[in-house]
């Protein structure tokens, strides 16, 4: 594992971002001033399957053969490549497959894995920021809900690791997340630096479950969480805490694979170590890579690069340190070298098909049963006109694009679109079709909108059907019968009208609702 000083590049020990789908000339000449470890891909850098391969390999070309192409591609809403089979939320997928016994879970669990990898190494992509492993106990959560396979942590261990499992097979290096557990916060890590302030034993039986399984099967990445957990360190997040990263994971657990931060640019690092400081502490706590996002800004991966050689140089990062960290990480692009392989159009097909499979089985009912609607019948959607943005989402479902969804199935659709803080677009539809279902949307990730509940005296008087279509916590706010369809991809929503039509929802809720 050993290396001689002049070998030791403290830059190759950080994960940076690039601003487009092409490596413009800038973006060449910081590569190669610096050989950084790796890139991590956004929807920006993502185009064409062409334009895209041709990004990987002219950054492999600059980097070298060792180079590890990171990205999120976890599904659901958290998809980066959307030009393939989309794998189901972590949630909608537990939704489908709990009915399942136990072996054909995990199963399922590692084909869905196994169709996320295919369309990232076709591109010669070998690293996926996924799954997420955090158990999700806290309902308020405003960054984890449907990405988490449930608040069970025997069911989030056993579809998790198996998720994993079947991207490893297929040639993508995964990487579970976010180390110890962001499952029971009600903060986002990338506003705010959250703490997780439960005992040891607590967290043995919950939040480290799924992670210590991963350990345990050898799963060849684990990525960080910016979050401060008092029984373990009472000051630093997990990310630059040795108490964490080297007496847990290390020591205790004996994990020897590759372990990664998560972006440096949330501010719950950015606030408290700005300049690059970050990258230097998460090594010397026990990281191998410190992931740079600068989001169109180069500033980022050049102070991190110049802390870390200052960090070397006077010793405060031991060389054998980092020469333990670019081993790993040269080891793990060996065992995944993103060397690309054909996804053929029969292999997609059959992708789809299954991708399609799940979202039919995912769909779950709650509360009361609504009959099938009748296709030859009007029926009214009302539903807001956008929905907000942020932290690892990239996109949401507008109303427009879920009646374009939904009018397929239900060809006399009517709709109405709230503007923010106005409900009267849906008022004046209701009282043209005093008799007609009435489909209620709720499309945010984050919370109702207040133009929802100010209908819900309205509706409590009408047939009316609560579609539950990103957020599925959302459905047990409101006093209607409800549909959850786990996001808003286009699996979800033909699965959505097809339950609308049959009256089947065989999935099964991954938690547990109060009483």
């Amino acid at each position: 594992m050993s290396s001689n000083s002049s070998d030791l590049n403290p830059a190759r020990a950080l994960i940076v971002d690039l601003p487009g789908p092409d490596l413009d000339p800038a973006s060449a000449a910081l590569l190669s001033e610096y050989g950084f470890g790796g890139v991590c891909l956004f929807n920006r850098n993502v185009s064409t399957p062409q334009r895209t391969a041709r990004l990987v390999q002219d950054i492999r070309e600059l980097l070298g053969p060792d180079a590890l192409i990171g990205i999120d591609q976890e599904g659901g809403a958290v998809l980066r490549r959307l030009d393939v089979p989309m794998p189901p939320a972590p949630m909608g997928l537990s939704a489908a497959l709990l009915p399942l016994d136990q072996d054909e879970q995990r199963a399922q669990a590692r084909e869905a894995g196994a169709i996320a990898a295919r369309g990232l190494i076709e591109l010669g992509i070998n690293w996926n920021y996924a799954p997420t492993l955090d158990v999700n106990v806290n309902p308020l959560n405003p960054v984890i809900g449907d990405r988490s396979f449930g608040a069970d942590p025997a069911v989030v261990a056993r579809l998790g690791l198996a998720w994993a499992q079947g991207s490893e097979a297929a040639g993508v290096l995964a990487a579970v997340k976010h180390f110890p557990g962001h499952g029971d916060t009600y903060q986002d890590s990338h506003l705010t630096l959250p703490t997780v302030d439960k005992s040891r034993a607590e967290l043995e039986q919950t939040e480290w479950l799924p992670f210590r399984a991963a350990v345990r099967a050898g799963v060849g990445s684990v990525m960080t969480a910016h979050i401060v957990y008092p029984a373990l360190d009472a000051t630093l997040p997990a990310t630059l805490s040795r108490a964490v990263l080297t007496g847990l994971l290390r020591g205790e657990w004996s994990y020897d694979g590759v372990v990664v931060t998560d972006a440096t640019d949330m501010r719950a690092i950015r606030d408290h170590y700005p300049h690059g400081q970050a990258g230097p502490l998460a090594l010397i706590a026990g990281a191998d890579a410190a992931l740079s996002c600068g989001h169109g800004d180069d500033t980022p991966h050049r102070e991190h690069a110049s802390a870390l050689r200052r960090a070397l140089d006077s010793g405060e990062l031991p060389e054998e340190r980092l020469s333990e960290a670019l081993f790993r990480l040269r080891r793990a692009a060996r065992q995944f070298p993103g060397t690309p392989r054909p996804y053929s159009e029969a292999q997609k097909q059959a992708d789809a098909a299954q991708v399609q499979a799940w979202g039919r089985a995912s769909i779950t009912r709650i509360g009361a049963s609504f009959p099938p609607l009748d296709p030859s019948q009007p029926v009214l959607l009302l539903v807001p006109e956008g929905a907000g943005i942020g932290g690892p989402y990239g996109e949401f479902l507008s109303g427009e694009a879920l009646t374009a969804a939904l009018i397929p199935a239900l060809p006399h659709l009517q709709t109405a679109l709230l503007p923010p803080g106005d409900s009267s677009p849906a008022l004046a539809l209701l009282a043209r079709h005093p008799a007609a279902p009435v489909l209620l949307a709720t499309t945010d990730r984050w919370a109702v909108p207040e133009t929802i509940r100010a209908l819900v005296p309205t509706l409590q008087a009408r047939r009316t059907l609560h579609l539950a279509v990103w957020n599925p916590y959302q459905a047990l706010e409101l006093p209607f019968p409800a549909l959850i369809s786990y996001g808003f991809r286009r699996g979800n929503l033909e699965a959505l009208g097809h339950a609308l039509l049959s009256g089947e929802a065989p999935g099964q809720l991954p938690f547990l609702v109060q009483a």
